[in-house]
């Protein structure tokens, strides 16, 4: 079977993309949207899964995994299997120079299975597939971060291998974003050839290579930062490790397998640690802080309570266009003490790791959102999560966080920063690295030997 390419009426538009995550964004709206039927994102769910029972779950798929046995066996899957051993009886750390403990689970547990991946870990990165679609990182805008992890992974001459049988993990390197963005017709509320694109293409390596089959792609993984990946990638590449930005338990999302991506937004292709930090503590003087689009159920619900109402709240509605207003919304999140988060269309949203970036604690509301890189790091410390049906009691909330809790989790979100940004030039512990290590942790914990 040929490698699947885009319709021959499509085009690659690429001069509108550094500026259309707005249209990208309604378009989730629009798509799921039957006669006068209230769309999935005008209303909130119907099931809540907390905090609390995420963890119970991430704890129950450690103990017992669900995954299922190759159907052959390989010296890599006990290479790995072998890993989970290490990790578990490694030494107890008690005072790390290089990691801020708070900020994690069990930073031991961490530490040592991170230096088992950079001394054992070996990725295959597929060459099938033609642009845009698959291997054209975009570095810029909303969706960066699946651009990101393509170019510096794609890049790497220390985790990647040219030989598949020396791979103990396989990429599949698409672009949600180009996906929509060349396939998507616009207004016709179906992306039902945007599923089957993907179809075809696991179909083709399946064909061509012996690996997605041993596992039924277990150990093949995608990272995706479209809304629309959740849908895109079911059934077909539903045993794979998927790395998504739209990290939600009711869209099957699955805790323990699966690995939540940080969404960032990603001002400077060049820099994309432009205006990084903010004030020390003492100087932010503003309680709370959102502005944004009304995009979904949530945030109207928030400016309803909110917006005019109190001058410790600056809560405000969509910013005007401009530089100027940019510069403005920035020195803003600098500025303020928490930084409200709240859901859009999805559960996923770039203000959290704007928050980090720019040094203010993260307000999370989002229900069934699973922050990034659950499965080690610790949100308590640096981050409050709310229930959405909190929102009328925000300020009390806030004000009865003791100075001395609000100084220990601004000094955790300080701490954490440095896990949540790129650099051209990959550096230990940063996203490229965090979000390698969250796949292999995973998989590690999920494996099972034939």
């Amino acid at each position: 079977m040929a490698n699947p390419t885009p319709n021959a009426g499509s085009s690659f538009r690429s001069t509108s993309l550094q500026s259309d995550h707005t249209v990208s964004k309604s378009n989730s709206l629009m798509v799921v949207k039957q006669g006068k039927k209230k769309m999935r994102c005008e209303m909130p769910p119907k099931t809540v899964t907390t905090i609390d029972e995420m963890n119970h779950i991430l704890l129950r798929h450690r103990r017992s995994s669900r995954a299922m046995r190759p159907r052959r066996s390989s010296i890599r899957d006990q290479e790995i299997f072998a890993a989970k051993s290490r990790i578990e009886n490694g030494p107890v750390i008690t005072n790390d120079q290089d990691l801020y403990a708070p900020v994690f689970r069990n930073v031991s547990l961490f530490k040592r299975s991170y230096e088992l991946m950079e001394r054992i870990l070996k990725v295959y990165v597929y060459k099938d597939g033609k642009k845009p679609i698959f291997h054209l990182p975009i570095l810029k805008g909303l969706y960066a971060s699946e651009g990101w992890f393509m170019k510096l992974m794609q890049g790497n001459k220390h985790f990647v291998v040219k030989d598949p049988r020396r791979a103990h993990l396989f990429y599949m390197p698409f672009s949600s974003r180009m996906l929509e963005y060349t396939l998507y017709v616009r207004n016709s509320h179906n992306r039902t050839n945007l599923r089957q694109f993907l179809k075809d293409y696991t179909e083709t390596i399946s064909a061509k290579y012996p690996y997605f089959n041993r596992t039924d792609g277990a150990d093949h993984f995608l990272v995706a930062c479209h809304d629309w990946a959740p849908y895109e990638t079911r059934h077909h590449m539903e045993h794979c490790i998927k790395a998504l930005c739209n990290a939600d338990v009711t869209a099957g999302f699955k805790i323990g397998r699966d690995v939540s991506l940080p969404e960032t937004y990603v001002r400077s292709a060049r820099n994309p640690l432009r205006d990084l930090g903010g004030k020390p503590a003492s100087q932010r003087h503003i309680l709370a802080f959102y502005a944004g689009s009304m995009h979904g159920y949530l945030r109207p619900i928030l400016l309803k309570h909110w917006k005019d109402k109190d001058a410790d709240m600056r809560i405000l509605g969509p910013m005007p266009p401009g530089v100027a207003s940019k510069m403005n919304y920035i020195q803003h999140m600098k500025s303020t003490k928490y930084c409200i988060c709240p859901k859009g269309y999805e559960v996923n949203s770039p203000r959290v790791v704007e928050s980090i970036f720019y040094e203010c604690v993260p307000v999370i509301i989002s229900d069934n959102f699973v922050p990034p890189f659950f499965e080690v790091l610790d949100w308590g410390a640096f981050s409050i999560i709310l229930a959405e049906k909190d929102i009328p009691n925000l300020k009390d909330i806030l004000t009865s966080i003791p100075q001395e809790r609000y100084l220990a989790l601004q000094l955790g979100v300080q701490k954490v920063q440095r896990h949540f940004l790129w650099h051209a030039k990959p550096e230990r512990y940063d996203l490229f690295h965090m979000t390698l290590h969250s796949i292999w942790y995973n998989r590690v914990y999920q494996i099972k030997l034939r």
